[in-house]
């Protein structure tokens, strides 16, 4: 007896799908997909589920999204100017609101936005490396790990994923954040403040400024301590919000609309807490500019833990909490534009 060729393979067991002359990806039914990290065949969500195939194409669309999320941090230069320029400089500026009038009255809104292009340089690699490899490294832990672990450890995975993804990205991220800090915290007139000029002078004194990674220790104690906050927050958050706010354990129950709602809600609440975790070890990078001949120790023990802790940090709330709620926020959207969902909520 002879079946025709939909029913014969509908009768086949899935390994007796695949075809030696086509790739095994474009031979499955619909609602398949081949997983290349475990060479399993999956079946895809619901159709009201997206599509949770992770390849090659989704975490490149990762680091996109997270490159242009970076965006945010580039309108708020005037905001990081005047909160890197106070930290460095506590005695330059009476208040917030006058160091964003003298410098408007002295140099005009190109004097605001100081360092713009270091600042461009610097958020859109780290921020776009970060967010691709959270993704690779959650997910693959979540499905190399054994399940039952994995379901009990989550603020594990997502500690070690984010911790490690920092890392990688702050690599890229130092020279361009030393190159920021520089112009940032010098006074007018004693140091370049067009990039082509002041990356020159860095590179030409580099021994004397630690050109390129010489802040590279502090920036992974500011920026590690402060993403591992950030994402461990925003997953329990989006996580709360869905089961207890919302009372479902399917996001997509929701609209696009309202998850990107939750997103900027958990943005915010993981932004701030990073920011007031993270904020004694940004004083501290500020700092260095400042006192390039002092260690780190020498710094603290000048400027005291108090300083460190407090100084420009209502500033560095508004900007930093907000920008990360908006990062948020525009990497989702991105995400949800071309069909990869929002981040979390579904466990």
């Amino acid at each position: 007896m002879t079946f025709p060729e939909k029913a014969y393979r509908q009768h086949q067991p899935e390994s007796w799908l695949a075809s030696p002359r086509m790739p095994l990806q474009h031979q499955l039914p619909n609602n398949v997909f081949y997983d290349r990290y475990n060479g399993s065949l999956n079946k895809q969500k619901d159709s009201n589920d997206v599509y949770q195939q992770k390849d090659d194409f989704y975490y490149a669309k990762c680091l996109a999204g997270g490159a242009l999320s970076s965006s945010v941090r580039w309108v708020f230069t005037p905001i990081d100017f005047i909160k890197t320029a106070s930290q460095a400089n506590p005695n330059r500026y009476t208040s917030f609101a006058n160091g964003l009038s003298v410098v408007f009255r002295e140099q005009g809104v190109s004097g605001l936005y100081r360092g713009l292009t270091p600042t461009v340089l610097a958020y859109s690699t780290q921020s776009g490396t970060k967010y691709a490899t959270y993704e690779f490294l959650k997910y693959n832990l979540q499905e190399n790990l054994d399940s039952e672990f994995a379901s009990r450890h989550k603020s594990l995975i997502y500690m070690i994923s984010a911790g490690c993804a920092e890392a990688v990205a702050d690599v890229l991220m130092c020279p361009w954040e030393m190159l920021k800090v520089k112009v940032q915290t010098s006074h007018f007139g004693e140091f370049p403040s067009h990039f082509r000029p002041a990356l020159a002078t860095m590179i030409r004194r580099r021994r004397e400024y630690g050109f390129p990674f010489g802040s590279l220790k502090p920036l992974w104690t500011r920026q590690i301590i402060g993403t591992v906050t950030n994402f461990v927050t925003f997953e329990h958050t989006v996580n709360g919000i869905y089961h207890h706010i919302l009372n479902t354990h399917n996001k997509n129950d929701y609209s696009a609309t309202t998850q990107l709602t939750v997103t900027f809600a958990a943005g915010f609440v993981s932004g701030t807490a990073a920011t007031i975790v993270s904020h004694p070890a940004d004083s501290l990078l500020s700092l260095q500019a400042r006192y390039p001949d002092k260690t780190p120790r020498e710094i603290v023990q000048l400027v005291g833990w108090k300083n460190l802790a407090t100084q420009g940090l209502v500033p560095r709330v508004a900007l930093t909490g907000t920008t990360i709620a908006l990062q948020w926020f525009l990497y989702d959207s991105f995400k949800s534009a071309f069909g990869l969902g929002t981040t979390g909520g579904t466990d």
